[in-house]
């Protein structure tokens, strides 16, 4: 594997959720680095970490050090200094030769779609303003020639330290009712499969869009009450939100950058990775 150092990688917002897992899952295989906007000890400590702060700091600084051959960006925050930030890192990436980029985007670049699943190749059209500052960053992104840039879309990601987990763990235990939208069909992904399939790419030198959900479909108020379920909760409160009274999709599956099948996953094959 020592050949695989051959890539200089910076991870935009490595303190992340996210960006934390696939720091972990990298760094021992290719020199790879990361930007922090939360002060810690452990970032502090860590040569490999930059304090960056998109809303003030020039990412040029960070990448004139770094000089790294591929960007991961996880960053998350404000929407407006994001935007500025992924400019700058764009007008590197296409200057650079040796450099290329990868954008992590959501489902919800779909989500103003209901009638059908989502594929690589179908118009993007959202309601939301996330899903549409998704669409603003990768239309970005993809105005680089094809072999420079890589988008996954990500449905709902699980994992044990995920966000989404801890959150349902705290309704429950405040004993708050827990949302459940009985009409939505999606699919979801685990973080460890995320950062496995990230890997591939970067190892087999893909680009292009993939989506990188799990290949079934479930509804959102079965699944959430079957990880309630995994997690143990006695008696939990539910409070059933009807968004259309007719069933909506928003999953993201893939037809024409299918991955291997061992970097694929089922939805039932998440719950054995978080307890």
């Amino acid at each position: 594997m020592a050949t695989l150092k051959k890539h200089r990688i910076l991870i935009l917002g490595v303190s992340g959720y996210l960006g934390s897992a696939i720091y972990k899952e990298l760094h021992p295989y290719y020199q790879t680095f990361g930007t922090y906007r939360t002060p810690l000890l452990a970032f502090e400590n860590n040569k490999q970490f930059y304090h960056y702060d998109f809303e003030v700091d020039d990412i040029f600084e960070i990448l004139n050090v770094v000089k790294p051959t591929l960007i991961i960006s996880a960053l998350r925050g404000d929407f407006a200094a994001q935007l500025t930030a992924h400019k700058h890192v764009f007008e590197y990436v296409s200057c650079e030769k040796k450099c290329k980029m990868i954008f992590l985007s959501s489902a919800n670049v779909f989500d103003a779609y209901s009638k059908y699943p989502s594929y690589e190749s179908d118009t993007t059209l959202s309601n939301s303003v996330y899903g549409h500052f998704k669409i603003r960053l990768e239309h970005l992104f993809l105005k680089l020639p094809p072999k420079k840039v890589a988008i996954l879309r990500l449905p709902m990601v699980f994992g044990a330290p995920s966000p989404r987990l801890n959150e349902l763990k705290l309704l429950l235990e405040l004993d708050v009712p827990i949302e459940l939208f009985p009409n939505l069909i999606m699919n979801v992904v685990s973080d460890r499969k995320v950062t496995q399939q990230l890997h591939y790419i970067i190892n087999r030198n893909k680009y292009g869009i993939f989506h990188v959900g799990s290949k079934d479909l479930v509804h959102h108020d079965d699944f959430i009450k079957d990880l309630v379920s995994k997690i143990g909760a006695k008696n939990p409160k539910f409070k059933l939100v009807y968004t259309t009274n007719d069933e909506r999709y928003l999953a993201v599956l893939p037809k024409e950058n299918t991955l291997p099948k061992h970097l694929q996953m089922y939805s039932l094959e998440l719950f054995d990775s978080l307890f």
